[in-house]
């Protein structure tokens, strides 16, 4: 390619007097013949047009821009496969590249940039050699395609990373010639890797002032030394050490040289994030009330990465249901704790202080409960736990208490490429809890499953179609033996849209009732973005309770509708929706729901 120009000062460091600024009158950019993609590019790409835009407009900023633009140019026309453009930049007449450095001008008026393309060009050879076995190279980089620039560079990238995968860490491209044939219009690439030996995974090399111990580090990053070197694994590493929270940044080095016996050590740095931090929410609805949450954490309590949390909530705050429900919980999670258990479990304490007063029952409770959580891919997580719940109750069965012990199991699959905003993808999360009553016969287990879907389609996926369904269910124990908070109930945000707050229960008779063994949920929603921030929502949920542990004939339905409207934020979509029952006997009138995210 032929510039008016040989050499480019991309940096300068002279002392200059002060200059005043001015404003450019004009920026024009000529690209004869050109595609409306290229043009888009050039201008886009152009620091000449930055410049504009944000207002740096001395004669010295325009200089330094319309010189650093000959090679952002030049690299624009090389990335889309021409190598014979010529590129002019001229500030008020005069040639950019010819202005000496010491005569800046004060200012600039008319700025012409003429960036002429010529002809694009093919490639005629591509050889890339020796690939390791199953190498995939970018599909372009093939003789007959354009010959775009960045294909060779991602054709190189992908050889050497091939050849990484099978443990050569060091296979590096010690040759390559590119070679552009002007009267063929062809470019001729020839590029060699050297692959080096096969390695294995040496010592990790914490080289930092990190408030968390080095050996917790080590014990974390669960880097396999002795294993093959494999590029995947220090990406596990590397993620691994940023789940905790306890650093801004992870950096992790291969050692220039191996080790004598095959090894190479890896260089760990971080930087620790601040270790404290809180945060509130608040959710409103016109039948629920208002509910306040609130959270504050630590997050390297102890030094060794450990993950300290403390939540509150108070809810029902000027309900029409019953007076204010509150909770505090306490969480310690322990990264990496037991060795032999791997790097991807982790052990959790927990205690729970909950007083709850609900449409149906009033109660007091404390939980303990310790564990382990274990992620099985970065969508699949599973906990385990062992727990002791104790419980004060009064409802319309009587005043009771409730000692269990119990065996919490999760196990949550999240394909949602938006946890907030979802547009695609599904989420499922399984709850089964085994509970021995310590204190009577209510021994038994909980079963819980919440399923959510998600297909959108369209222009950016404008128009998402949401499906969810709930099942519940108590085995074991009589619905007179169960503990309240165990058994389920309709109606609300979180469950039928439109319909009061817990409103569907099972009937007892002369006007007692109580929480049903099993329910059923399902709704459904059709959401439409408008522009970049608004949406609008219509949707729909029933749901189904009855006595018996499986949902069945005998039971009891009730149903929901309604519309709402979506604006998008830095933090979620902000929610409201505006519902009423459409079936059933449990509430009339319209129900108002404000909130962050989706409601499922």
């Amino acid at each position: 390619m032929t510039l008016r120009r040989t050499s480019v000062a991309l940096g300068i460091a002279l002392s200059l007097s002060a200059i005043p600024a001015a404003a450019i009158e004009t920026v024009n950019f000529s690209t004869p013949g050109m595609d409306e993609d290229l043009r888009a590019q050039i201008k886009s790409n152009s620091a000449l047009a930055a410049a504009e835009d944000e207002g740096r407009v001395s004669g010295q900023d325009v200089l330094a821009a319309a010189l650093s633009d000959y090679g952002v140019l030049l690299e624009t026309l090389y990335a889309n496969g021409y190598y014979g453009g010529t590129i002019s930049i001229t500030l008020d007449g005069r040639e950019a590249a010819d202005i000496p450095l010491l005569q800046t001008p004060d200012a600039v008026n008319r700025v012409v940039v003429d960036v002429r393309s010529g002809p694009k060009y093919k490639f005629r050879t591509t050889r890339l050699e020796p690939l390791a076995p199953e190498t995939e190279l970018p599909e372009g980089f093939a003789p007959g395609n354009t010959a775009r620039a960045s294909i060779v560079g991602e054709a190189a990238d992908a050889g050497i990373d091939g050849w990484r995968q099978l443990g050569r860490a060091k296979a590096e491209l010690t040759y390559q010639q590119v070679t552009a044939n002007h009267p063929d219009r062809r470019l001729d690439v020839d590029m060699r890797i050297t692959p080096g030996p096969e390695l294995r995974f040496g010592k990790l090399r914490t080289l930092n002032d990190s408030a968390v111990r080095s050996a917790a580090q080590r014990r974390i990053a669960g880097l396999p030394t002795g294993e093959r070197f494999d590029p995947d694994e220090l990406d596990e590493v590397a993620r691994r050490l940023t789940d905790t929270g306890a650093f801004s940044s992870v950096t992790l080095r291969e050692e220039e040289v191996p080790n004598a016996d095959g090894t190479l050590d890896i260089e760990l740095r971080v930087a620790d994030a601040k270790p404290r931090r809180f945060g509130f929410g608040a959710e409103i609805s016109s039948q629920d009330g208002l509910t306040l949450t609130t959270y504050w954490l630590h997050r390297n309590l102890l030094g060794g990465a450990e993950h300290f949390r403390v939540d509150a909530e108070v809810s029902d705050i000027s309900s029409e249901t019953s007076e204010m429900d509150a909770s505090l919980t306490a969480r310690l999670e322990v990264p990496a704790a037991i060795a032999e258990l791997g790097p991807d479990t982790n052990a959790f304490f927990q205690a729970a202080l909950s007083s709850a007063n609900e449409p149906t029952y009033n109660s007091d409770s404390i939980g303990l409960t310790a564990g382990f959580t274990r992620r099985f891919t970065d969508k699949l997580t599973g906990e385990i736990g062992v727990g002791l719940l104790y419980s004060q109750t009064e409802d319309d069965l009587g005043d009771r208490e409730f000692l269990l012990f119990t065996l919490p199991t999760s196990l949550t699959w999240d394909k949602r490429d938006d946890d907030l905003n979802a547009k695609s993808g599904f989420y499922t999360n399984t709850e089964f809890t085994p509970f021995i009553d310590l204190d009577g016969n209510s021994s038994g287990a909980r079963l819980y499953t919440d399923l959510r879907g998600y297909y959108g389609f369209g222009e950016s996926k404008n128009t998402v179609l949401a499906g969810r369904l709930q099942l519940g269910s108590v085995i074991g124990p009589e619905l007179e033996d169960t503990q309240p908070e165990f058994l389920f109930y309709s109606g609300g945000a979180g469950s039928v849209r439109g319909q009061p707050y817990q409103s569907l229960t099972v009937d007892l008779g002369d006007g007692d009732e109580t929480g049903g063994r099993s329910f059923l949920g399902l709704s459904g929603e059709i959401r439409q973005d408008f522009g970049a921030n608004w949406g609008v929502v219509a949707f729909a949920d029933a749901g189904f309770i009855s006595a018996d542990s499986a949902p069945g004939g005998d039971g009891e339905w009730h149903s929901g509708a309604g519309l709402g409207v979506r604006y998008n934020t830095p933090i979620g979509p902000l929610r409201v929706d505006v519902a009423a029952p459409t079936s059933g006997d449990t509430g009339e009138g319209v129900q108002l729901y404000i909130g962050i995210g989706q409601a499922f």
